[in-house]
């Protein structure tokens, strides 16, 4: 029976499988199984493998030109779209347009148009609009329409502001009292601006300032006498119970940040009537 020879110490064996327990044993390896294409080696694999190790797999695949594994025919040649040079490119890259000078200097690029209708977010461009408050014609773009109304200054803002704020648009409105002030209103109001100069008693803004009469204010509101039992609402239209304020102090009046003891004492006023 042909004996296999072991190959650290030469004792010979009957079997391979003899052998093998043999190398495990007395040498504390497997037996080798394999033979380096690269550079001779026995080794042990349990996988099939050409090379003993990564350094001679190395040395023995070249992964250059026709070897490489995403070899594709090597460089094309083409002529340069904006300089005529002739250059050479992979393929597997892109298609060969521009010569590596050109590309580096950024002649092929072309700064996109984006200005008023090529814009991609363009949406018709700004619209014509009447301010809700002096009818003057405003242009606005469809982004700086957010509401119902629109308006063209801070003053008509404002003014805006004023109105809705009055009858069943004011936050402590309770009812009642937003109809015409009826007889006796006309006459007072008039009395009133000429009695404070047509200025705001409280900052002292003048008619040319606001840019229209100051507005004529209730000291005790005119609701309150058509609540009242004792009184109408044609009562609350007396000179003492009236005074002008601009916008903004009207404002602050009617949310009760100026008190309407103030008021009275700045007119001169005596409390007349406990609606």
């Amino acid at each position: 029976m042909t004996q296999h020879a072991c190959p650290v110490c030469g004792d010979g064996f009957d079997s391979r499988r003899g052998l093998g327990v043999h190398h495990s044993a007395a040498h504390g390896t497997l037996l080798p199984n394999r033979e380096c294409s690269n550079c001779g080696r026995e080794f042990h694999c349990e996988h099939e493998k050409k090379y003993c190790s990564e350094e001679c797999c190395r040395c023995s695949v070249s992964f250059e030109g026709e070897n490489h594994p995403n070899y594709q025919g090597g460089k094309e040649t083409a002529e340069c779209e904006l300089c005529g040079d002739e250059f050479e490119y992979y393929p597997s890259e892109k298609e060969g347009l521009y010569c590596p000078t050109c590309v580096e200097n950024e002649r092929w690029r072309s700064t996109p148009v984006v200005e008023g209708k090529k814009h991609p977010q363009w949406n018709g461009g700004k619209r014509e609009l009447a301010c809700a408050v002096c009818n003057e014609t405003i242009e606005r773009y469809p982004s700086e329409i957010t509401g119902d109304v629109t308006v063209c200054s801070e003053e008509c803002r404002r003014s805006c502001l004023s109105e809705s704020f009055t009858g069943d648009g004011h936050p402590n409105w309770k009812g009642g009292g937003n109809e015409p002030y009826g007889k006796g209103w006309n006459g007072v109001r008039q009395r009133a601006l000429e009695r404070d100069g047509y200025s705001c008693v409280i900052c002292s803004k003048t008619e040319e300032e606001i840019g229209r009469n100051p507005d004529v204010h209730h000291i005790t509101p005119v609701r309150a006498f058509i609540e009242s039992d004792r009184y109408q609402k044609e009562d609350a239209h007396y000179l003492e119970n009236v005074v002008s304020l601009c916008i903004d102090c009207h404002r602050k009046a009617d949310f009760g940040k100026i008190s309407n003891t103030r008021l009275r004492f700045l007119i001169g006023a005596e409390v007349r009537h406990e609606a």
